[in-house]
């Protein structure tokens, strides 16, 4: 099990960090798709935490009904408050708001799956994704899903708007991850913040015959972390197809910048 992931966000204003209340959101960021039940001891592998405080934390979340027991397993599990929260943000986002209508009518008029997602630490989370592949994949991607940032045109495109002290922070993680392969990855990474500087987005195909293009979307305030124009948020285009990268670049490509294009537009308005 991996250990707790620093944060790598920037904490907004002076005063100082809540030390229990990051740990107990720890505990809850342990839980991931395949683990519903996990017990003291799972939850301290994956946080880093002692046994003593996870003990501690997961009695509070479970008073403040963000998890639930399993008394015949002696394990815990997320409670339906958890989702409410989730429901919350999406129902609330301004972005979302404004961004699915026009991410539903281009997948269903060109067939092809289109996503918008945000950054999380060192991953990449589906915020929507609205899937109309022309061919089956075995690939479902649903809202709240993770996926690598530095594997994916998702990840690789935001990248490209970060600030170079996080985008430092980011590649000492993504280096110790894959050691290995981190030279030959990095260069991918690099050729990718190119490519959207030059061409506003990049292309990977880091799944067999799934080759996904990805956009940033730029608005006039950036956040501390971000580059100018910056506002965290991606959208993508992918398809599930044996033909060449190069080929599906020329075909959706202008579609995905259109699409930003439009989004930008309509953000813009809906903040004046």
């Amino acid at each position: 099990m991996s250990r707790m992931t620093p944060s790598l966000e920037q904490k907004p204003g002076i005063s100082p960090a809540n030390r229990s209340l990051e740990r107990g959101v720890e505990i809850l960021r342990a839980f991931r798709p395949g683990s519903e039940l996990l017990g003291n001891a799972e939850l301290a592998d994956r946080t880093g935490l002692s046994r003593s405080t996870v003990s501690r934390l997961t009695q509070t979340l479970v008073g403040a009904g963000m998890l639930q027991v399993d008394a015949g397993q002696r394990a815990y599990r997320l409670a339906p408050a958890v989702l409410s929260l989730a429901h919350a943000m999406r129902s609330g986002s301004s972005v979302l708001s404004l961004a699915a209508p026009k991410m539903r009518a281009l997948a269903e008029s060109r067939r092809i799956n289109v996503g918008l997602a945000a950054p999380d630490r060192d991953e990449m989370v589906y915020l929507e994704s609205i899937r109309y592949n022309r061919r089956v994949s075995l690939r479902n991607v649903v809202s709240g899903q993770r996926v690598p940032m530095e594997l994916t045109s998702l990840g690789r495109a935001w990248l490209a708007t970060a600030g170079e002290p996080r985008r430092k922070a980011l590649y000492a993680l993504f280096k110790q991850r894959r050691r290995e392969q981190w030279p030959a990855l990095r260069e991918e990474i690099e050729a990718a913040i190119a490519s959207v500087n030059m061409r506003g987005f990049c292309a990977a195909a880091w799944q067999p015959e799934v080759v996904a293009l990805a956009a940033p979307i730029r608005l006039p305030a950036a956040q501390p972390d971000e580059a100018p124009g910056a506002s965290g948020y991606v959208l993508n285009l992918s398809v599930s197809s044996s033909e060449s990268l190069a080929s599906v670049v020329r075909e959706l490509s202008p579609a995905l910048l259109a699409l930003v294009a439009d989004v930008e537009r309509a953000l813009a308005r809906g903040f004046a």
